[in-house]
């Protein structure tokens, strides 16, 4: 038996995404600290960026073999509702995402100080833009990260270079997305840091979360279903084949 346990996925999960809330929502905190009061350049959006594309590809290798490394409430319910994840573990992932992103949050405080928080603690918001054109943001951001997360993990994708991949397209996303929304596509990472500044009295939009999560959830929902519809073939339609999630293309990588 080389299964892992059902606590041992879910410590991978939550674990994966404190460590992408910690360093991907904490870069832009610890910018705006060593920025001072110097004007946001657009080498920090690169930065922050590269901040969280570099944490995404950790943790696929580092977690996907375990969990297949979702860390991302999106993922869980685009790859349940194509069939790829057994429904009964949804609630149990998507809970140990939301309190990894909170404890991630918490976590920057603890290491930048009561200052991170001063200065939005990386929470995402959308200003004053039209509520419908912050929700296509997010949408088409999320849409673009699950497809390509299911095409890393098609059965024909070429093996060990899932890791690479999503990193380079949460990295690629984020340059237009984050302008208009701070490019959250994850409602993990959404409401984790909205909790951490709410307990720390902080200024939160509330009335903006359900923009964010109904729009990344729909989102993710959408590239799985659309991915599905152009890559099934005859074989796919008459395989009983075992539910897939990106720890399979992991677990080949590794052979």
């Amino acid at each position: 038996m080389d299964d892992n346990r059902t606590w041992q996925r879910l410590a991978a999960e939550f674990l994966g995404t404190a460590f992408l809330v910690f360093v991907g929502v904490g870069s832009v905190p610890a910018f705006a600290l060593v920025r001072g009061d110097a004007p946001f350049a657009p080498a920090d959006l690169g930065f922050i960026s590269l901040a969280f594309g570099t944490i995404v590809v950790a943790t696929v290798y580092v977690f996907g073999y375990i969990s297949g490394n979702h860390i991302n409430p999106a993922v869980t319910l685009a790859l349940a509702v194509t069939g790829k994840f057994a429904w009964r573990e949804v609630p149990g992932y998507v809970l140990a995402q939301l309190l990894g992103a909170t404890v991630g949050a918490f976590a920057i405080v603890g290491v930048l100080g009561s200052q991170a928080s001063s200065l939005g603690l990386g929470v995402a918001s959308y200003g004053d833009i039209p509520i419908a054109q912050a929700f296509t943001a997010e949408f088409v951001g999320t849409f673009l990260l699950v497809f390509t997360v299911f095409g890393v993990i098609h059965r024909k994708a070429a093996p060990g270079f899932a890791g690479l991949v999503i990193g380079l397209v949460v990295f690629a996303a984020i340059i237009p997305v984050a302008p208009a929304t701070g490019a959250s596509i994850n409602p993990a990472r959404t409401t984790g840091p909205m909790l951490v500044q709410q307990i720390l009295g902080g200024t939160v939009q509330w009335e903006q979360w359900p923009v964010y999560v109904i729009a990344e959830v729909v989102g993710g929902i959408a590239a799985g279903l659309l991915f599905g519809l152009i890559s099934r073939t005859q074989a796919d339609r008459t395989s009983t084949t075992t539910t897939t999630t990106e720890a399979d293309v992991e677990q080949e990588a590794q052979r």
